[in-house]
Parts: structure tokens; sequence; C-alpha cells
């Protein structure tokens, strides 16, 4: 019995010892290294990782403000031509798509029956001249006759009336010459205007009449040409004042906005607006030298209606949509993220002009927000400039980081509302 109790006795000892050398080598091999490594992971649990964002300044400049719109290039002017006498077209003087000069000639009517008809009314002419010639003779011979009683003072006012007959039938005859005149000139069909030719009607050969409604070719004016747009009528009185201001400029860019045209001004405003779109229909000129303006091209339009001076404008990407509204994410001096309640007023071409709650020189985010919250340590990267377009943007452009002091945009006429 008192073997079995030393025996337990020794086995409890044994484990004592075991157990204390364990934690001792433990302390040993690993005691260090896990002091070590608690500070650093406590401070690590202090200091989050950055997260990464792109930034951009708030800048002052003069922000101009543009309506935009849909439109289709007409020709400034056009003329259907058409035959003003009946005849045989014995000559087509021009090419189908010659651009032709005011005066050039067209078309060629033989023109003989008129110019018979023409020299006929000049030999009438040149008969009652001389008729009116001898009566006038007559009429000096009876009047000295009349003085000495020789003939009755009747037969002087009976020449007398003769010679004012044939003196108004000679006004007649030159009237039938002017007319006769009148018609050889319609025999040549020049062109009214300088401008484009269509495709041709009638070829040589045929008889044309004064009276056909289907013309010999349409000549349309390209330089100048028009573009006619429409725009909201709650923008009526903006689009006065910017017209009674001076030549309101516009812009005609290619139907997806990417490439601008030409550049002209704003020329009428309709006099009523449409009942049926609620639209008020407007036309703009512009010089079209290089053509690049064609009839019947559909094209966007850009009106500027007014320049806002000195405001503070961001980039699109900095202003965000949340429950209270229109915010943004403004970034301390220590790298820590602050949101902004902001009002944003006009906004176009990626940037937006805000009317309240940043100031010119804040640092904004522009990208990256959806991993901020109040207070998140940010790193922070400036916009890469982007590339300027080869040509203006398009009337709805998307939101771009870049910004300048005075920036190029589009401005919606109303309020944006910034995509959640």
């Amino acid at each position: 019995m008192a073997s079995l109790l030393r025996s337990r006795w020794t086995l409890a000892a044994a484990v004592v010892v075991v157990a204390f050398c364990g934690y001792f080598g433990w302390r040993h091999f690993y005691g260090a290294d896990a002091g070590t490594a608690a500070p650093g992971a406590a401070n690590s649990a202090q200091a989050p990782t950055p997260i990464p964002v792109t930034v951009a300044q708030a800048k002052t400049g003069d922000f101009p403000v543009y309506l935009n719109g849909l439109g289709a290039v007409e020709p400034y002017q056009t003329v259907l031509i058409r035959s003003r006498v009946d005849g045989q077209v014995v000559k087509i003087a021009f090419k189908q798509g010659q651009m032709v000069k005011e005066g050039d000639v067209l078309v060629q009517i033989d023109p003989r029956p008129y110019q018979a008809a023409l020299d006929q009314a000049v030999a009438k002419k040149a008969q009652d001249e001389a008729t009116l010639k001898n009566a006038q003779l007559d009429l000096v011979r009876y009047a000295g006759l009349a003085k000495e009683d020789s003939v009755a003072a009747q037969k002087v006012d009976t020449q007398q009336a003769t010679v004012n007959e044939l003196i108004a039938q000679i006004k007649g005859d030159q009237a039938s010459i002017d007319n006769a005149q009148t018609q050889v000139d319609y025999t040549t069909i020049r062109a009214p205007l300088a401008g484009k030719t269509g495709f041709r009607l009638v070829d040589a050969g045929n008889i044309v009449h004064a009276v056909d409604t289907t013309g010999i070719v349409t000549i349309v004016q390209l330089q100048p040409i028009a573009v006619v747009f429409t725009a909201p009528e709650e923008d009526v009185s903006q689009i006065n004042r910017a017209l009674a201001a001076g030549a309101a400029p516009v812009t005609a860019l290619s139907s997806d906005g990417l490439t601008t045209l030409s550049q002209g001004h704003l020329s009428v405003v309709n006099d009523a607006i449409d009942p049926a779109s609620g639209a008020i229909g407007m036309k703009a000129t512009f010089e079209n030298k290089d053509n690049a303006l064609w009839p019947g091209l559909s094209v966007s339009t850009r009106l500027l209606v007014d320049t806002l001076k000195q405001v503070v404008v961001v980039p699109d990407g900095a202003v965000e949509r949340g429950p209270n509204g229109l915010y943004a994410f403004v970034v301390g001096g220590d790298n820590t993220v602050a949101t902004r309640d902001v009002k944003v007023g006009q906004e176009g071409d990626g940037q937006s002009v805000v009317l309240t709650g940043l100031t010119a020189g804040e640092t904004v985010v522009t990208a990256g927000q959806y991993r901020l919250v109040q207070g998140s340590v940010v790193q922070s990267s400036a916009a890469s400039p982007a590339a300027p377009p080869a040509r203006a943007p398009p009337p709805a452009s998307a939101a771009s980081p870049a910004s300048s002091a005075t920036p190029p945009a589009i401005a919606s006429p109303s309020a944006p509302v910034k995509a959640p």
C-alpha cells in the first residue's frame, strides 16, 4: 500500500516538473517575439491603412452657360429653276452637283420665235415713226395755211390729233419691243444666286413650258448656311436676353457631340412657341467656308446664353448624392476626409459650379468615394489631366476629374441631378 502511494506521488511530481519545463521553454523561445509583436499589433489597429483616392482642387474661374439642343442644317436660300417661256431646251450649261456663281448661264431655250417677235416689234415702231414724221410735216403746212385763211381751222385740229395718236402708238410700239426683248432674255436662264446645283430634272431636247411645276434644277446656297434647332419653352427669356445683348454664339457639332463642325451666331428666334412640343424654334447662321455643314445634316447645338464670372468650380466626380442631398468629401491637412454638404448650380463638360459648401483651394475627392466615411484616412493622388479632345465635348458629357482655372463648360439649363 505504501509502495503504491509512493508511485502515485512520484508520477504527479514528474507531471509537474514536465509542465514547468515546457512553460519555461516556451517563454525562452517565443516569449521575446510575442512581447515584441504585441505593440506592433496594437499600433496596426490604431493606424489603419490609408485608402487610395483621386483628388482635385476647387478653383475659381469664369463658367460659360450653354443650352444644348438638336437641330438640322438647312440651306440659307433654295431656288427651283423653272422656265418663264415655252420652248425647246437647246443647251444645258451646267453639270449636276456643280457650284455656280450668280449670273452663270444654266439653260438655253430656243430663242428664234421670240427673236422674230422682237424684230417685228422693232419694225412696227420704225413704220409708225415714219408715219409720225409725215404727219408732223402736214401739221406744219396746215398751220401756215390756216394763218392765211387758206384752210379751215378744223383741218389743223384734225391733223394735230393724228400726230398725237401716232406719238401714243409709237410709245405702244416701244412697250411691245420691251416685252419681246424680255421674252428673248427669258430664253437664257441664269443662276439667281451662288450655290450648288442638284440633280438635273430636264435634259436637252425636251420642251419646257412656263406652267411646268417640276422645274429644271434646284440650287441651294451653302455659304452662308443655316441650322434650325429648338429649346424648351422655359428658356425663352434667357435666349431673348442673350440675343438682345449681341451676337449669341452657337456651336454646331456632329450628332454624337464629339466633333465641332462650325461656329456661328443666333440670327432668329421664332415668333411663337410650338404648343404641341412646348419648344421654341431658332435659326443660327454659319459662314460654312469649308462646307462642313450640309443641308439635311442632323447636328447637336450649343447656344451660349450667359457666362458666370469668378465662380467656384469642381469636377463633376467630386459631387455625390446622399439621403440629405448633394455632398462632397473634403481632404484635410492630415489626410483625413470630412463630408461637406454642397449646393450645385450649373454643370457641364465634366465641371460643376458650387454655389455653397466649398471654397477655392480646398481639395476634394473625385474618385474612390465608395470606401470613404467621415474621418477616413486617404492616400491622395492628383487626377491625371485628360488629353483635350480634337473638338468640343458632347452636349451631355460624363463626369471628368480634370479642372482648370477657366473651365470650358456645357451647362444644362436646370439644376443638376447627380447619379448616386
